[in-house]
């Protein structure tokens, strides 16, 4: 099983992307979606692993920044 996490902020754009990634995912992927703007405290981890930007999909040490919703500043 893949283990990948969905980082995002609620925004539309977010949620709009959230929608079309996650049924174009192949089922071997296990995806956690983080809701920044409910978990706060995820942030650091969310910059740690490389993200700059939500929505941005972490698999592995690879960051796919998906759109353009809010820079990952504006969540701390």
């Amino acid at each position: 099983m893949i283990k990948a996490r969905f980082y995002h902020a609620g925004c539309s754009v977010c949620v709009a992307a959230e929608q079309a990634l996650l049924v174009l995912l192949s089922p071997e992927v296990e995806v956690e979606v983080v809701h920044l703007g409910e978990q706060p405290q995820r942030v650091a981890e969310a910059e740690g692993a490389g993200v700059k930007s939500v929505p941005a999909l972490v698999v592995g040490h690879d960051v796919l920044h998906i759109n353009f919703g809010a820079p990952l500043d504006a969540l701390k």
